[in-house]
């Protein structure tokens, strides 16, 4: 050969080489990219929160001559908010310490009055009660405005919402006040007695705007021989919630007036300690409970027993212990986090729902009063030096923890611990459910019925169009199938959704029927064409269009089903199969569900299937075929004896890539499943994969929120799914490889 071609063919197989690697190294490095990209975008789901200590300052005179009762920061974190004895409502800029304003306040009953207790019932709201015995609720007010140049600057204010007259009774230890939706205004007074007063005022409006004013009083004695320690109230005032020095815990309702209803009274700790705090959780469900061995723990009302009405106050999670008594729990105002201190000066944050312990702030003197800011971004506390301290906190996805995304979890209002996924609600008082073991039992679901479909009907398939037919029928029936393949995931998941299961709906004992006769009527058939075939013109159909034989045979079983199906539907499930599954099985028939994603994702893995295994069943050598018959054994012995076992590996590998796709795949599913994640294997209930829940959540989900990177996450687990199920596929294609090679 030329020495000029000979060289040219080298420098082209060597630049074909070349390429070849660097494409392959270039997908390697893609999907690994890809890898790396939404494994970045889920990692901080599982970082540990951060504060920073931002400021710190002194109060400025002498913190003894007026005792301050309550302290807040701002949203922005620039003013602390300060509320003295004396009715003065004092505004400091955080990091000098400076004062900037003060709005000095007044007892709705004389002006004289000074404060006797401040209860905090939210960011910036107050209920104080005066030294008369008056009582008012304040709320602090920020309102912000801009300058020309862009500067913000805020106007300071207070509005009093209520105000309550002094009882007749007194002056009360402690007092409650909150205003529900219809303007209802509910207050508690705890008298030195240990008496508790509940006084309702109540305004209704007529059609004339006429104001009728109802006023209402009672007391409540069922903490009768117990000192109540503690009290909280929840935000529309329609549940008291009482603690006491022996360890009992009370709830009444107040939801009707002149009726309140004692509807808890149980021991909190076995040992008879004492509750020092309580405080309600975000959404008013959940107590949080605080005793004086420094144990933190939320309670909500469970029902005593499955279908009854019964409601009653249950311990559900179990959060970070102090070392000493719990002096008070702050709830925050945007998820279920809890703001705690003890009496030794150190602050614990912990999250209710995932029972995560998320920080411990310390203090080397005293604590006596703590808030944390609306947004949750910030803590400040006043120590008992006069020592306003503020810490920045970086906590953004409080709720995530390994457990709330693979296990069970005890959610407000479940009767026992789910495994749920519920990623938003129409209330902010809602706790989000990100549970991803419903969806990772979905996807397994739907590919489990999908391929139970699929594998049967192309593997026989593949088996009669290479072994059994004609070549003509092959040039016919392969390419067929191969265009199946071409279909668009979104057009079998509208046709199913939409034509498939309104159909089936009405035929579902028509669909048992077929799935017992048609094997049956084909055994049937089998059996009489061994006696049928010794007449001579029927023994050409068996060269390679046995199909004119089989086809009539199905045709005749599925009209049979679909005639019977009626017939057996009324006699034995009354006419409605539905409704008989529902009152005789317990279980609820969804038009959408996973027979129909059986159907409907089986057809679109069925090509990829047939078309890997017919080509490694045709590829098997000939002779090895020809040896096998050359022996006596049947076209059937030769099959599943010699050509199977040779084919293995191939088949095994369209099996593991079909599976691949059935996981993957997003449109039938997301269109055909009805998108519920529940966790059962009926196969007349849905389901909702990873994949289609990702395509119903992203636009949705707001970037980099806790939502948004779960379902980055989603797609990591999905990944590993697809990477694991490979790897298995070509472990074990080798093996096959090496045992069946030799032939």
């Amino acid at each position: 050969m030329d020495q000029k071609i000979l060289r040219r063919i080298k420098r082209r197989d060597r630049l074909a080489r070349w390429v070849i690697t660097v494409g392959g190294m270039a997908i390697i490095a893609s999907v690994i990219l890809i890898l790396l990209l939404i494994g970045e975008v889920s990692l901080p789901l599982f970082q540990e929160p951060k504060a920073d200590r931002l400021s710190s300052f002194a109060l400025p005179g002498n913190p003894h001559e007026a005792q301050v009762l309550a302290v807040d920061i701002d949203e922005y974190l620039e003013t602390s908010v300060l509320l003295t004895e004396n009715g003065v409502f004092s505004f400091f800029e955080t990091t000098t310490g400076q004062r900037l304003e003060e709005i000095h306040l007044t007892s709705p009953g004389s002006n004289d009055a000074v404060l006797a207790s401040v209860e905090q019932n939210a960011p910036m709201s107050f209920n104080l009660l005066w030294s008369d015995g008056s009582l008012s609720v304040e709320k602090v007010r920020f309102s912000a405005r801009f300058d020309e140049q862009g500067r913000r600057s805020f106007v300071r204010g207070n509005l009093r919402e209520a105000s309550f007259a002094a009882p007749a009774e007194g002056v009360p230890v402690r007092s409650l006040a909150r205003i529900d939706e219809d303007g209802r205004r509910t207050r508690i007074d705890l008298f030195e007695a240990n008496r508790l007063k509940v006084t309702q005022v109540a305004v209704e409006t007529d059609m004339f705007d006429n104001e009728e004013i109802t006023e209402s009083e009672f007391f409540l004695d069922e903490a009768a021989g117990e000192t109540i320690t503690a009290l909280t109230l929840d935000q529309a005032g329609h549940t008291l919630y009482a603690g006491t020095d022996s360890g009992t815990l009370l709830r009444w309702g107040l939801s009707e007036a002149d009726s309140p209803v004692l509807l808890d009274k149980v021991r909190a700790h076995a040992d008879g300690r004492s509750i020092t705090a309580l405080a309600m959780v975000l959404g008013d469900i959940s107590l949080a409970v605080g005793d004086d061995q420094g144990e933190l723990s939320t309670w909500f009302a469970v029902r005593n027993e499955a279908g009854s009405n019964g409601k009653s106050l249950t311990r559900i999670h179990k959060l970070a212990k102090h070392d000493s008594a719990i002096a008070a729990i702050i709830p925050s105002m945007r998820d279920k986090s809890l703001v705690s201190f003890d009496s030794h000066g150190s602050i614990h944050l912990d999250h209710m729902t995932s029972e995560r312990h998320l920080l411990t702030l310390e203090n080397s003197r005293g604590i006596s009063h703590v808030a944390i800011s609306s947004r949750g971004n910030g803590i400040t506390a006043l120590d008992e030096d006069g020592q306003v301290s503020l810490w920045s906190i970086d906590n953004p996805h409080p709720e995530v923890s390994l457990k709330t995304l693979f296990g069970k979890i005890w959610y407000e209002s479940y009767d026992e611990p789910a495994l749920v996924w519920q990623s938003s609600s129409a209330s902010d008082d809602f706790e989000p459910k990100l549970s991803l073991t419903p969806l990772i039992f979905g996807t397994l679901k739907g590919t489990f019925y999908a391929m139970i479909f699929a594998i049967p009907m192309a593997i026989y398939g593949a088996i009669y169009i290479s072994q059994f037919g004609s070549n003509r029928l092959r040039q016919w029936i392969k390419p067929a199938v191969e265009i199946m393949a071409a279909i668009p995931s979104v057009v079998i998941g509208f046709l199913a959704a939409l034509w498939f299961a309104p159909r089936l709906e009405g035929s579902v004992p028509a669909l048992m029927l077929a799935v017992l006769f048609l094997p049956a009527s084909l055994t049937l058939a089998i059996l009489l064409w061994q006696w049928l075939r010794s007449f001579k013109p029927l023994r050409n159909i068996e060269r390679g269009y046995e199909f004119i034989a089989i086809a009539p045979v199905l045709i005749l079983a599925i009209a049979a089903s679909i005639v019977i199906g009626p017939m057996i539907e009324s006699t034995f499930f009354g006419g409605d199969f539905r409704l008989w599954l529902f009152n005789e099985a317990a279980t609820r028939y969804d038009p959408r569900n996973s027979i129909v994603i059986a159907f409907a994702l089986g057809f679109a893995v069925i090509p990829i299937i047939f078309t890997i295994a017919e080509d490694s069943l045709s590829n098997v050598p000939p002779s090895l075929k020809a040896a096998s018959l050359a022996l006596g054994a049947s076209r059937w012995q030769t099959v599943w004896r010699v050509i199977l076992p040779s084919a293995s590996p191939g088949i095994f590998a369209g099996i593991m890539i079909g599976l691949g796709r059935a996981i993957g795949e997003t449109m039938i599913v997301l269109m055909a499943t009805g998108n519920t994640p529940i966790m059962d294997w009926s196969m007349f209930n849905g389901m909702r994969p990873l994949s289609s829940n990702i395509a119903v959540e992203i636009p949705e989900a707001p970037h980099g929120g806790t939502l948004y990177r779960v379902l980055f996450l989603s797609a990591v687990i999905l990944f590993g799914f697809t990477f694991a199920l490979n790897t298995v596929a070509e472990v074990v294609r080798q093996r096959l490889r090496k045992k069946y090679g030799r032939f």
